[in-house]
């Protein structure tokens, strides 16, 4: 008779803290409004979240480029999140947050659905069956309507997937591009508030704009799905949003010339603003481009930051955990 030699079965430990990181983003990418975004490599929100026994989320700092920040949960886009996470789920235990924030708000970089995404991505990583990166999301979501009083995914899809992302309200596409494709994106040190960027679109629109947007859209997707920088170029031209918000933009036009003046396939406002940006089909385009933009925002008195990254942006990650019992 041979010994048993196995042991008893080695139970998991129960992770207790996680580290995450969300990525800036471009929402909208001109022609998609609401519904089209892409990850930017370079500037990041990060979440440091730990698992406690009492059920309930609560803030413990906000450290980084913002710190005045709503501590309460209910008035801020991540701990809403969280908010909803253990709703959903039914959680008996709760969350306790650190947020570090790496993009400022009202930048037009996706500050607060980083914090959003950074927070849920390090949560998911605690619970006892981790959900899949779509699943979260819906709670994403809830976290976006604090923030701009919509649920609109063109920021948290591209967060959550990385890449070029189509968010409707149930389901997120990860569009195809070409790896070699780059982004210059450019932001002045200027905050115009997200509420007043979309204050600026009430109003009528004629029934030829949404035609005409439509059939941008349709042929920036396609020429993405193709590789066909023509189609893209053709399409990337927000006739809709664009003219309405460009007044908000310190010297928008000369900054938008500047990025097109180096073969860009277009160019338009990041987000709500009052970051612009422009895709081109070689880094080294997009690094002139860069360059070029930023002087054109120093005409207007204004410092800015800029980065260059693929459009194949990266998606959020875990950056380390920590196991330990409760």
């Amino acid at each position: 008779m041979s010994a048993d030699i196995t042991g008893p079965a080695r139970v998991a430990p129960v992770l207790r803290v996680a580290r995450a990181f969300a990525p800036a983003s471009v929402g909208n990418v001109g022609v998609g409004f609401d519904i089209l975004g892409h990850s930017v490599a370079g500037a990041d929100d990060r979440a440091e979240v730990r698992r406690i026994d009492a059920p309930r989320v609560r803030i413990a700092a906000i450290e980084g480029a913002v710190t005045d920040l709503p501590r309460d949960p209910a008035r801020n886009t991540a701990g809403t999140a969280l908010l909803a996470m253990r709703a959903a789920l039914d959680l008996e235990h709760g969350f306790e947050l650190v947020l570090h924030k790496g993009i400022a708000l009202g930048s037009g970089m996706g500050g607060s659905a980083a914090s959003s995404v950074a927070a849920l991505v390090a949560a998911n990583a605690l619970l006892d069956q981790p959900l899949p990166r779509e699943a979260l999301y819906a709670f994403a979501l809830e976290g976006e309507a604090v923030a701009s009083g919509g649920r609109h995914g063109d920021n948290l899809g591209p967060m959550l997937l990385g890449g070029l992302v189509l968010a409707t309200h149930a389901r997120l596409v990860r569009i195809p591009i070409p790896r070699g494709w780059h982004c210059a994106l450019v932001h002045p040190h200027f905050v115009l508030e997200t509420r007043k960027a979309r204050a600026a679109l009430a109003g009528d629109y004629a029934l030829g704009e949404f035609v005409a947007q439509s059939a941008n859209l349709a042929l920036l997707l396609a020429g993405c799905y193709r590789g066909d920088a023509a189609l893209v170029r053709e399409g990337l031209q927000d006739v809709l949003v664009e003219p309405r918000r460009a007044a908000l933009v310190p010297n928008f036009a000369r900054v938008k010339q500047a990025a097109l003046d180096h073969r860009a396939l277009g160019a338009s406002i990041s987000g709500g603003g009052p970051s612009v940006f422009g895709w081109y089909e070689h880094r080294s385009d997009a690094e002139a481009a860069a360059t070029a933009m930023r002087a054109a925002f120093a005409e207007a008195g204004l410092d800015s930051d800029a980065f260059v990254s693929p459009i194949d942006g990266p998606a959020a990650a875990l950056l380390e955990s920590a196991e330990g019992s409760a």
